[in-house]
């Protein structure tokens, strides 16, 4: 087994059976057009961040790029905005 993999395994599992800081409301998190991003605010300063198209997926939690909290995302799918594919191919 490569070692990427192994990784990649590992963090999967890690993702799937890690502690949860809050569960948050989509309608409560702010959407930016632009990078087609969810955010929400961090108590560590920073902002939690999920991808429309990780929501898409069916991932529900977001992450801090700045510490080690993450918040379930509780949304229904049919409630997200449409992905732009467009804006990545221009």
């Amino acid at each position: 087994m490569s070692h990427i993999y192994q990784v990649l395994v590992v963090w999967s599992v890690d993702k799937r059976t890690m502690s949860i800081y809050e569960e948050i409301e989509l309608e409560d998190m702010t959407f930016d057009d632009e990078t087609q991003t969810y955010t929400y605010p961090c108590p560590c300063g920073d902002k939690f961040e999920i991808g429309l198209d990780e929501l898409l997926d069916g991932e529900d939690v977001a992450l801090c790029p700045s510490c080690t909290l993450r918040i379930r995302v509780i949304y229904e799918e049919e409630d997200l905005p449409q992905w732009q594919e467009e804006r990545w191919h221009a």
